[in-house]
């Protein structure tokens, strides 16, 4: 069973459709999976019925699993089942009458402006660190790309005259502006503080370094990320993708067209761009006032 799970993970990475979050999210999901079904006895996929999966959602909600986690969990196992199905390896697939709970989704959590300036404030730019810190959150707040878009970026993908960055997610590259802020931040690092951190060593491309003089990492950022938090003093816990939400909500309550917003953050679908403004129902009503042809 795991050699199979080994082809479909790397099937879904050579696509390269989805991110490399997605795929670990279905690595793990899957993997879960498998280990029930050995625990139940069976031994290969097409021995896999209904009733196994049914009895493995049940035992993620005695977990106490969210709504979220198991629906995600779902989607991963429908995903696998078809994957197998389409392939010849099954002759049926049992997944296929798997129901997602239902579960209401919470307003996503923003910053508000004096927090993000706080934040953005916290890096000490007198150190070579500092200066890439200070880079990485001004860049990251500028244009809300995902911090795993931040970490891929090259040398090559900043285009500091112009100001816009080569953003790629996947199979889709996008063009994303910055402000004088980002610029600014940016230009300092890369004359006074790259180097101070590449230490004469031999690297890529990247843009940004760790203290090893290589590419800095989601999870570096991360832990990087919390700590100018507890120092800017913000009680909420937050993610990197607390950032990326503020981005939105923060253009959409300065007036920004919410097409605008969708193209910039790479919104598959309008709905997840206009979510920002629940918190401001007198905003998304005007919104849709000025953008529904019969409103």
């Amino acid at each position: 069973m795991k050699a199979e799970l080994k082809q479909y993970i790397a099937f879904q990475a050579d696509r390269g459709r989805l991110s490399e979050s997605s795929i670990l999210s279905y690595e793990r999901d899957l993997h879960a999976l498998s280990l029930y079904l050995e625990a139940q006895g069976v031994e290969c996929w097409d021995a896999v019925q209904r009733h196994h999966l049914s009895r493995f959602i049940h035992s993620l909600k005695e977990q106490g699993r969210k709504a979220a986690t198991i629906s995600r969990h779902i989607v991963s196992i429908r995903a696998f089942f078809q994957y197998m199905l389409t392939g010849g390896h099954l002759s049926g697939d049992p997944s296929i009458y798997l129901e997602a709970p239902r579960w209401e989704k919470k307003p996503p959590a923003v910053l508000t402006e004096a927090e993000t300036n706080a934040l953005l404030e916290a890096p000490d730019p007198r150190s070579p660190a500092g200066k890439r810190d200070k880079a990485m959150l001004e860049l990251l707040y500028a244009t809300g790309i995902r911090v795993s878009e931040l970490v891929s970026l090259n040398l090559e993908h900043m285009h500091m005259t112009l100001g816009y960055i080569q953003c790629t997610s996947g199979m889709k590259e996008r063009i994303v502006p910055f402000g004088r802020h980002a610029a600014a931040a940016v230009e300092v690092y890369l004359n006074e503080g790259r180097d101070g951190l590449l230490k004469g060593r031999s690297c890529d491309s990247a843009l940004f370094l760790n203290h090893l003089g290589t590419r800095m990492t989601r999870q570096g950022f991360w832990k990087m990320l919390k700590k100018y938090a507890r120092e800017a003093d913000i009680g909420e816990e937050i993610t990197p993708h607390t950032m990326r939400h503020s981005v939105a909500a923060h253009l959409l309550d300065h007036g920004a067209d919410a097409r605008a917003v969708q193209e910039l953050m790479g919104h598959a679908d309008i709905a997840t761009t206009l979510k920002y403004l629940q918190g401001n129902k007198a905003r998304l009503k005007e919104v849709y006032t000025g953008a529904h042809p019969r409103a």
